[in-house]
Protein backbone atom coordinates (compact mmCIF):
# COMPACT_ATOMS: atom_id res chain seq x y z
CA UNK A 1 0.00 0.00 0.00
CA UNK A 2 1.16 3.52 -0.69
CA UNK A 3 1.84 6.18 1.92
CA UNK A 4 2.07 3.58 4.68
CA UNK A 5 4.81 4.92 6.92
CA UNK A 6 2.70 7.01 9.31
CA UNK A 7 -0.77 8.20 10.27
CA UNK A 8 -3.70 6.58 8.52
CA UNK A 9 -1.44 4.59 6.20
CA UNK A 10 0.50 3.01 9.05
CA UNK A 11 -2.74 2.13 10.85
CA UNK A 12 -4.08 0.45 7.70
CA UNK A 13 -0.87 -1.50 7.13
CA UNK A 14 -0.92 -2.81 10.70
CA UNK A 15 -4.62 -3.71 10.59
CA UNK A 16 -4.30 -5.64 7.34
CA UNK A 17 -1.28 -7.48 8.74
CA UNK A 18 -3.27 -8.41 11.87
CA UNK A 19 -5.69 -10.08 9.47
CA UNK A 20 -2.81 -12.13 8.08
CA UNK A 21 -1.90 -10.06 5.03
CA UNK A 22 1.64 -9.61 3.77
CA UNK A 23 2.18 -5.88 3.37
CA UNK A 24 4.45 -3.70 1.25
CA UNK A 25 4.99 -0.52 3.28
CA UNK A 26 5.57 2.21 0.74
CA UNK A 27 7.08 5.55 1.72
CA UNK A 28 8.53 8.53 -0.09
CA UNK A 29 10.90 10.03 2.51
CA UNK A 30 10.02 8.63 5.97
CA UNK A 31 12.28 5.57 5.90
CA UNK A 32 12.70 5.27 9.66
CA UNK A 33 8.95 5.39 10.26
CA UNK A 34 8.34 2.83 7.50
CA UNK A 35 10.87 0.48 9.08
CA UNK A 36 9.05 0.91 12.39
CA UNK A 37 5.80 -0.23 10.77
CA UNK A 38 7.55 -3.28 9.34
CA UNK A 39 9.04 -4.08 12.76
CA UNK A 40 5.58 -3.92 14.32
CA UNK A 41 4.05 -6.18 11.67
CA UNK A 42 6.76 -8.79 11.94
CA UNK A 43 6.81 -8.84 15.75
CA UNK A 44 3.13 -8.38 16.60
CA UNK A 45 1.17 -10.02 13.76
CA UNK A 46 1.15 -13.13 11.61
CA UNK A 47 1.81 -11.06 8.49
CA UNK A 48 5.10 -10.28 6.80
CA UNK A 49 6.21 -6.89 5.52
CA UNK A 50 8.88 -5.09 3.52
CA UNK A 51 9.52 -1.41 2.89
CA UNK A 52 9.55 0.11 -0.58
CA UNK A 53 10.71 3.65 -1.29
CA UNK A 54 8.80 5.23 -4.17
CA UNK A 55 7.32 8.57 -5.12
CA UNK A 56 3.98 7.58 -6.65
CA UNK A 57 4.02 10.62 -8.92
CA UNK A 58 7.08 9.17 -10.69
CA UNK A 59 6.32 6.22 -13.03
CA UNK A 60 9.86 4.82 -12.73
CA UNK A 61 9.51 4.75 -8.95
CA UNK A 62 6.19 2.95 -9.25
CA UNK A 63 7.77 0.32 -11.48
CA UNK A 64 10.34 -0.24 -8.77
CA UNK A 65 7.49 -0.60 -6.27
CA UNK A 66 5.97 -3.31 -8.44
CA UNK A 67 9.29 -5.13 -8.67
CA UNK A 68 9.74 -5.03 -4.89
CA UNK A 69 6.20 -6.34 -4.38
CA UNK A 70 6.57 -9.20 -6.83
CA UNK A 71 9.97 -10.21 -5.50
CA UNK A 72 8.75 -10.26 -1.91
CA UNK A 73 5.22 -11.64 -2.17
CA UNK A 74 4.24 -12.25 -5.78
CA UNK A 75 1.29 -10.60 -7.47
CA UNK A 76 -0.72 -8.10 -5.42
CA UNK A 77 -4.29 -8.93 -4.43
CA UNK A 78 -5.19 -5.68 -2.64
CA UNK A 79 -3.84 -2.25 -3.56
CA UNK A 80 -4.52 0.62 -1.16
CA UNK A 81 -3.81 4.04 -2.68
CA UNK A 82 -3.20 6.19 0.39
CA UNK A 83 -0.26 8.44 -0.52
CA UNK A 84 -1.22 12.09 -0.41
CA UNK A 85 0.08 15.59 0.26
CA UNK A 86 -1.33 19.04 0.94
CA UNK A 87 -0.11 22.48 -0.08
CA UNK A 88 -2.86 24.70 1.25
CA UNK A 89 -3.71 28.30 0.45
CA UNK A 90 -6.53 30.40 -0.90
CA UNK A 91 -7.03 29.87 -4.61
CA UNK A 92 -5.78 33.35 -5.45
CA UNK A 93 -2.49 32.65 -3.68
CA UNK A 94 -1.62 29.13 -4.82
CA UNK A 95 0.40 28.86 -7.97
CA UNK A 96 0.78 26.27 -10.69
CA UNK A 97 3.60 24.62 -8.75
CA UNK A 98 1.38 23.94 -5.73
CA UNK A 99 -1.47 22.80 -7.96
CA UNK A 100 0.67 20.39 -9.97
CA UNK A 101 2.46 18.94 -6.94
CA UNK A 102 -0.77 18.02 -5.13
CA UNK A 103 -2.56 16.68 -8.20
CA UNK A 104 0.52 14.74 -9.32
CA UNK A 105 0.67 12.80 -6.04
CA UNK A 106 -2.98 12.57 -4.99
CA UNK A 107 -4.60 11.86 -8.36
CA UNK A 108 -1.99 11.07 -11.00
CA UNK A 109 -0.18 8.96 -8.39
CA UNK A 110 -3.31 6.83 -8.05
CA UNK A 111 -3.40 6.44 -11.82
CA UNK A 112 0.27 5.41 -11.87
CA UNK A 113 -0.14 2.79 -9.14
CA UNK A 114 -3.45 1.47 -10.49
CA UNK A 115 -1.99 1.15 -13.97
CA UNK A 116 1.07 -0.68 -12.66
CA UNK A 117 -0.90 -3.18 -10.56
CA UNK A 118 -4.02 -3.44 -12.72
CA UNK A 119 -3.27 -6.87 -14.16
CA UNK A 120 -2.43 -8.25 -10.70
CA UNK A 121 -5.73 -7.13 -9.21
CA UNK A 122 -7.81 -8.09 -12.24
CA UNK A 123 -6.37 -11.61 -12.21
CA UNK A 124 -6.70 -12.15 -8.47
CA UNK A 125 -9.49 -14.20 -6.95
CA UNK A 126 -9.86 -11.45 -4.35
CA UNK A 127 -8.71 -8.35 -6.24
CA UNK A 128 -9.31 -4.99 -4.58
CA UNK A 129 -8.41 -1.39 -5.30
CA UNK A 130 -9.13 0.85 -2.33
CA UNK A 131 -8.57 4.55 -2.90
CA UNK A 132 -8.34 7.03 -0.04
CA UNK A 133 -10.46 10.06 -0.87
CA UNK A 134 -11.56 12.68 1.68
CA UNK A 135 -14.53 14.58 3.03
CA UNK A 136 -12.78 17.58 1.44
CA UNK A 137 -13.23 15.95 -1.96
CA UNK A 138 -16.93 15.53 -1.24
CA UNK A 139 -17.61 19.02 0.05
CA UNK A 140 -14.66 21.29 -0.72
CA UNK A 141 -12.82 23.23 1.95
CA UNK A 142 -11.56 26.79 2.30
CA UNK A 143 -7.92 27.06 1.21
CA UNK A 144 -7.76 23.58 -0.33
CA UNK A 145 -8.81 23.92 -3.97
CA UNK A 146 -5.92 21.75 -5.19
CA UNK A 147 -6.45 19.06 -2.51
CA UNK A 148 -10.24 19.04 -2.98
CA UNK A 149 -9.90 18.68 -6.74
CA UNK A 150 -7.40 15.85 -6.44
CA UNK A 151 -9.55 13.91 -3.97
CA UNK A 152 -12.82 14.59 -5.79
CA UNK A 153 -11.29 13.17 -8.96
CA UNK A 154 -10.89 9.82 -7.23
CA UNK A 155 -14.65 9.31 -7.08
CA UNK A 156 -15.14 9.30 -10.84
CA UNK A 157 -11.91 7.40 -11.43
CA UNK A 158 -12.86 4.68 -8.95
CA UNK A 159 -16.40 4.29 -10.28
CA UNK A 160 -15.03 3.85 -13.79
CA UNK A 161 -12.39 1.33 -12.78
CA UNK A 162 -15.05 -0.57 -10.82
CA UNK A 163 -17.19 -0.91 -13.94
CA UNK A 164 -14.28 -2.03 -16.07
CA UNK A 165 -13.11 -4.61 -13.50
CA UNK A 166 -16.56 -5.99 -12.73
CA UNK A 167 -16.51 -8.96 -15.08
CA UNK A 168 -13.31 -10.20 -13.48
CA UNK A 169 -14.85 -10.13 -10.01
CA UNK A 170 -12.34 -7.57 -8.73
CA UNK A 171 -13.68 -4.45 -7.02
CA UNK A 172 -12.71 -0.80 -6.63
CA UNK A 173 -13.98 1.46 -3.86
CA UNK A 174 -13.14 4.69 -2.04
CA UNK A 175 -12.87 5.45 1.64
CA UNK A 176 -13.51 9.12 2.43
CA UNK A 177 -12.20 9.99 5.90
CA UNK A 178 -13.52 12.99 7.77
CA UNK A 179 -11.30 14.90 10.18
CA UNK A 180 -8.90 12.37 11.70
CA UNK A 181 -6.33 12.80 14.47
CA UNK A 182 -3.14 12.82 12.40
CA UNK A 183 -0.05 15.02 12.09
CA UNK A 184 -1.92 17.06 9.49
CA UNK A 185 -4.76 17.87 11.88
CA UNK A 186 -2.34 18.51 14.75
CA UNK A 187 -1.06 21.56 12.87
CA UNK A 188 -4.53 23.15 12.83
CA UNK A 189 -4.94 26.01 15.36
CA UNK A 190 -6.97 25.10 18.46
CA UNK A 191 -9.76 27.59 17.73
CA UNK A 192 -10.22 26.07 14.27
CA UNK A 193 -10.18 22.56 15.76
CA UNK A 194 -12.92 23.54 18.18
CA UNK A 195 -15.04 24.91 15.34
CA UNK A 196 -14.62 21.71 13.33
CA UNK A 197 -15.55 19.46 16.25
CA UNK A 198 -18.64 21.53 16.97
CA UNK A 199 -19.97 20.54 13.53
CA UNK A 200 -19.33 16.79 13.94
CA UNK A 201 -22.39 14.96 15.30
CA UNK A 202 -20.26 12.42 17.20
CA UNK A 203 -18.48 15.40 18.83
CA UNK A 204 -14.91 14.22 18.28
CA UNK A 205 -12.25 13.71 15.66
CA UNK A 206 -11.82 10.23 14.23
CA UNK A 207 -8.91 7.91 14.89
CA UNK A 208 -6.66 6.44 12.23
CA UNK A 209 -7.63 2.96 13.42
CA UNK A 210 -11.26 3.67 12.54
CA UNK A 211 -10.26 4.36 8.95
CA UNK A 212 -8.21 1.16 8.98
CA UNK A 213 -11.31 -0.77 10.05
CA UNK A 214 -13.15 0.50 6.97
CA UNK A 215 -10.30 -0.49 4.68
CA UNK A 216 -10.09 -3.93 6.27
CA UNK A 217 -13.79 -4.42 5.57
CA UNK A 218 -13.46 -3.43 1.90
CA UNK A 219 -10.39 -5.63 1.52
CA UNK A 220 -12.06 -8.68 3.01
CA UNK A 221 -14.55 -11.40 2.13
CA UNK A 222 -17.57 -9.50 3.50
CA UNK A 223 -17.46 -6.85 0.76
CA UNK A 224 -17.49 -8.97 -2.39
CA UNK A 225 -20.71 -7.34 -3.70
CA UNK A 226 -19.61 -3.78 -3.04
CA UNK A 227 -17.89 -1.91 -5.85
CA UNK A 228 -17.77 1.62 -7.21
CA UNK A 229 -18.82 2.98 -3.83
CA UNK A 230 -17.54 5.53 -1.33
CA UNK A 231 -17.51 4.61 2.34
CA UNK A 232 -17.56 7.90 4.24
CA UNK A 233 -16.06 7.64 7.74
CA UNK A 234 -16.63 11.10 9.20
CA UNK A 235 -18.55 10.97 12.46
CA UNK A 236 -21.76 12.01 10.76
CA UNK A 237 -20.38 15.26 9.34
CA UNK A 238 -22.14 15.93 6.03
CA UNK A 239 -21.38 19.23 4.36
Amino acid sequence: MTGASRGIGAAIAKELAREGADVVVNYRSSEEQAESVVDYIESETDGAAVTAQADVSEPDDVERLVETTHEAFGAADVVVNNAGITMDGKFESIGREEWDAVVDVNLTGVYNVTDAFYDDVKSSDAGRFINMASIVGEAGNFGQANYAASKSGLFGFTKTIARELARSGATANCVAPGFIETDMLADVPEKVREKIVADIPLDRFGEAEEIADAVRFLAGDDSTYITGQTLSVNGGKHL
